[in-house]
């Protein structure tokens, strides 16, 4: 609707999380940097941040650095600890058995395999903080158990609201936590990175001159307090609301009506 207006090839704010449209402020490449430690040195590692920070789309930018890791993606983590280690067999086309020892032998004797073939494992598990219980935890943290006499065979990444970091602190995960070798909190965008962030996505797009005025992209910043999720979300709007007044570069005003829309 809007891209041919606006000179764009493709939708600038998407809501799936791909790479490409993954701008690096400091605190999101900080962010990447420690995780793609954890990947290296097979470590457990907890990312967390508020709602549409940008977590997922990190975490999909670590899978395209790491092309010869194999990654196992939990999207729905609400599993019982067999339910999890049956998931994670599947996935590595490992037996499967309905046996807890058969099971842990079956994922050993895999990651062996993977690891002589020159592949690391990387688990990670989405929206972490929805875990149903303390076992699940033990059982993520016994996985680290896998390991040879001066490496480990998998590394586990567990990504989450702030609430995750808040249960983990309870004295129930202490073995847990001393098991987790990077912790980082993804902060949102301040103002300078919410411009440059709107203006990257938009380059990635396509766009070859200034589509938002830069009072606009303060107001975007001042009303999403620099969320990446609703910065997306309200520049989609506005991008609708300046096609319907054939507005470029988008003005203030008509941030602001989108986000009146939004109920934002």
């Amino acid at each position: 609707m809007y891209k041919a207006f606006y000179g764009l090839r493709e939708r600038p704010f998407g809501k799936t999380p791909d790479p490409r449209f993954l701008y690096l402020a400091q605190g999101h490449e900080e962010a990447l940097a420690r995780l793609q430690y954890a990947v290296e040195e097979r470590e457990i590692a907890v990312l967390t941040g508020d709602i549409g920070c940008g977590k997922t789309t990190l975490s999909r930018a670590l899978m395209d650095k790491n092309e010869n890791a194999r990654f196992i993606m939990i999207v729905h983590p609400r599993l019982t600890p067999m339910q999890l280690l049956r998931e994670l067999a599947l996935r590595l086309d490992a037996k499967v058995s309905y046996h807890r020892s058969d099971l842990v032998d079956s994922l050993s004797d895999k990651l062996l395999e993977l690891k002589e073939a020159g592949s690391g494992v990387v688990l990670v598990v989405d929206e972490a903080q929805l875990i149903p219980s303390k076992p699940t935890f033990d059982e993520i943290r016994l996985l680290s158990n896998f390991q040879l006499d001066d490496q480990n065979l998998l590394a586990i990444i567990l990504i989450g609201q702030p609430e995750l970091r808040r249960r983990l602190a309870h004295p129930a995960y202490r073995a847990l936590r001393q098991r987790v070798g990077m912790w980082y909190h993804l902060g949102a965008l301040g103002a300078g990175d919410t411009e440059q962030y709107v203006k990257f996505r938009l380059e990635v797009a396509g766009a070859s001159s200034p589509v938002f005025s830069k009072e606009a992209l303060a107001i975007v910043h001042e009303l999403t307090g620099g969320i990446p999720r609703l910065i997306n979300n309200l520049c989609t709007n506005a991008l609708l609301l300046g096609l319907e007044k054939e507005e470029a570069p988008i003005a203030a005003n008509t941030v602001r009506e989108a986000a009146a829309e939004m109920v934002l």
